[in-house]
């Protein structure tokens, strides 16, 4: 096991070109297995999911191969196993997003249950609803076993929520059924986007990428692609936000303006501002986080939800930025029971947090914060305690830190170029102070 030893109170500054986004990297390449050709990836985070990934991937028969740091090769053309391996599905919930290119191509999947962070139950209902819809049957006694002999056929389906991966899965599938699909209330995030861009690389035609509605015209036979992987919102947020903790000026280089407009509104309700120069976004330094309460001195809120809405990737990135903020502010996360558990973390450093219910949270600052040691229940909440130890008096050390691999790729490396001190050291597992 490893641990981060972080000293903090050094302004974080300097210019960060973003990963890959971790989320639109793993469908896409789940897609891989949609066609026999070779796939080439560009712009692949190399980070602990994405290693789970392509694990599962080789272990069914795709031959994988790094071309450079970030770029891979990948070809399906020799897969024959369909049945997904219990211990590597455990590693991630991205696991199941095999099952929609699995079944359009071999007409069989059979996936284990998912892993994960463990924020809250996540449905797979979604998921098992449209593969329904396309004429799959599902026998969900022990495996998830699905199968349709005689291959999907093109439907109306129609989400009881706009779930992410279950959008993935369906757009995937539809891809490699012939006729038009139509997909209803559907999630839009940049990473869906991405992917149905691939898609449409591969020859696929989806119409509406974007929007809650996409209408879908399968073909029989989809060929391989290059695609390069758009910058991770989530990451930028999370970058921002330890530009602002720290009073540390920061450049981020190409980004997609349009997926980070309600992350800079929130970011600005809480004091933060940043500015535009082309595709680079700009964090000013030495900012006096206050903040904007509601029109009649109420009390402001955060709220996360589809998007666009603000993603519920950073309501604890949020919550650590709200520390350091001058006022009051309602944090409220609707979409996940268990992802703002992690704040007694942040209540031992000194911040001042009420947490109302599982899913509500009030957070008053600025609270000077002091290092601890903590330990990292997921890949969200270790971000917000680096953010949490890099700006408080002392040193930190965070366990566990192999969830944050999972989402930020060397991101000790790339911390310390921008003026942190934090190491990484083996370790035993932590025993967090009572």
């Amino acid at each position: 096991m490893e641990k981060f030893v972080i000293e903090g109170g050094v302004p974080l500054s300097g210019t960060l070109v973003p990963a890959g986004n971790k989320n639109g990297a793993l469908p896409i390449l789940a897609s891989c297995l949609l066609t026999e050709e070779e796939v080439i990836v560009r712009n692949v985070p190399h980070i602990r999911d994405v290693d789970a990934m392509l694990a599962i991937l080789e272990a069914i028969g795709v031959a994988v191969r790094w071309r450079t740091t970030n770029e891979l090769e990948l070809c399906a053309a020799d897969v024959e196993e369909v049945e997904i391996d219990s211990e590597l599905a455990e590693l991630i919930r991205a696991s199941f997003l095999l099952a929609g290119p699995l079944l359009a191509r071999f007409h069989r999947a059979v996936m284990p249950p998912p892993g994960g962070d463990v924020i809250g139950r996540r449905r797979l209902d979604p998921h098992l609803d449209a593969f329904r819809a396309l004429g799959a049957t599902t026998d969900c006694s022990r495996d998830i076993v699905l199968s349709a002999p005689h291959g999907l056929r093109a439907n109306d389906v129609f989400m009881d929520e706009p779930s992410v991966m279950a959008t993935e899965n369906a757009l995937m599938a539809a891809a490699l059924t012939p006729g038009t699909t139509v997909i209803g209330n559907a999630a839009c995030e940049p990473h869906v986007q991405d992917l149905a861009r691939m898609l449409v690389k591969m020859g696929a035609d989806i119409q509406g990428i974007g929007s809650n509605l996409l209408t879908v015209s399968g073909a029989r036979r989809l060929h391989g692609c290059e695609h390069e992987i758009a910058p991770d919102h989530i990451e930028i947020g999370s970058f921002m936000a330890l530009a602002g903790v720290t009073g540390g000026e920061l450049r981020i280089k190409d980004v997609v303006v349009d997926d980070l407009r309600m992350i800079r509104l929130v970011f600005e309700r809480l004091g933060l501002r940043s500015e535009l120069d082309g595709n680079d976004l700009i964090v000013p330094g030495e900012q006096k986080l206050v903040i904007h309460a509601d029109v009649g001195e109420y009390k402001s809120k955060i709220q996360d939800g589809p998007w666009p809405a603000f993603p519920a990737d950073l309501t604890s990135i949020a919550v650590a930025l709200a520390t350091q903020a001058s006022g009051s502010i309602l944090v409220h996360e609707w979409m996940f029971e268990n992802r703002l558990i992690f704040t007694d973390k942040l209540i031992l450093m000194g911040a001042d947090i009420v947490m109302c219910d599982p899913h509500r949270a009030i957070v008053t600052g600025p609270r000077r914060l002091r290092g601890e040691r903590v330990e990292s229940p997921d890949i969200r909440a270790g971000m917000a305690m680096l953010l949490a130890a890099l700006c408080a008096e002392g040193r930190s050390e965070i366990g566990n830190i192999r969830q944050i691999d999972r989402g930020y790729e060397r991101i000790d490396e790339r911390l310390r170029a921008l003026g942190a001190r934090i190491e990484r050291v083996a370790t035993e597992p932590i025993v967090e102070r009572l």
